[in-house]
């Protein structure tokens, strides 16, 4: 029986990760800061990590906040990971993290180097932003009573479970290393996602797209962080809002 770890295993992707991995042929523990037995802070390790690393064959680190420690938590798994002989890191990354110059962004390609040179066997999966990320910037936007968008900005957003399929797959094999990237179906406006979520909302507000200044902005604009080359998601951003407003009227 094969085991994996999965960090970050209580949220928006790791849950889903978890739920595709439990397999008769695999043994999955669920790594995250309160989920017993395996309550671990990355940030801190210790014994407690070790022991959630022993006997492991796969990790795939889902685990990330971006409040900071990203690379301390990186760097305390991969020297457990080696200290118990762990044969595979999978590594959930982002589209762009060499091409946009934003703080998360620089953070994600420091792990991913990390990971690169632990001298572990290694594969990296680059996606673009999630549905669920998307709409929680819609919905902080969409307090005011207008709603202010960065000006000629594009997205690709992906159904986090096409990710967690895909991640799960790649645990099941050896290391790949860098694999193709993941896009998702269609390269939209900000505004046309913006839109697309008020009426699901059942909101009215006036859009007005503010441009911006800073490399950062710069670099989003030019589509740094996109992959139409790779847009292989299927769930639109539309479909997502349905689902969740269904969901919602069941009461789950």
């Amino acid at each position: 029986m094969t085991t994996i770890l999965v960090t970050g295993g209580t949220g928006t992707l790791g849950r889903h990760v978890i739920e595709r991995s439990r397999t008769g042929a695999q043994e999955v523990r669920v790594l995250s800061r309160h989920s017993q037995p395996y309550a671990v802070d990355l940030r801190r390790g210790g014994d407690a990590l070790d022991a959630a690393v022993t006997g492991v064959d796969t990790i795939v680190h889902c685990a990330t906040t971006q409040r900071g420690g990203d690379e301390e938590a990186a760097k305390n798994l991969v020297a457990a990971a080696r200290r118990a002989g762990v044969g595979h890191v999978v590594y959930i990354s982002i589209v762009g993290v060499d091409q946009v110059p934003f703080g998360y962004y620089r953070t994600k390609l420091a792990v991913e180097r990390l990971i690169e040179e632990s001298g572990l066997g290694w594969t990296v999966l680059r996606t673009t932003q999630f549905h669920d990320l998307v709409l929680t910037l819609l919905q902080g936007l969409g307090k005011a009573p207008v709603m202010l968008l960065p000006a000629h900005v594009k997205d690709q957003p992906i159904e986090v479970t096409e990710v967690a399929d895909r991640l799960a797959e790649l645990a099941r094999g050896g290391p790949a290393g860098r694999v193709a990237d993941m896009g998702g179906p269609e390269v939209r406006t900000l505004e046309s996602l913006a839109r697309s979520y008020l009426e699901a909302a059942g909101r009215r507000r006036a859009v007005v797209k503010v441009p911006l200044r800073g490399a950062a902005y710069r670099a989003f604009r030019a589509g740094g962080h996109l992959a139409p080359e790779h847009a292989v998601g299927k769930g639109t951003f539309e479909e997502f809002l349905a689902a969740r407003a269904q969901r919602a009227r069941a009461g789950k």
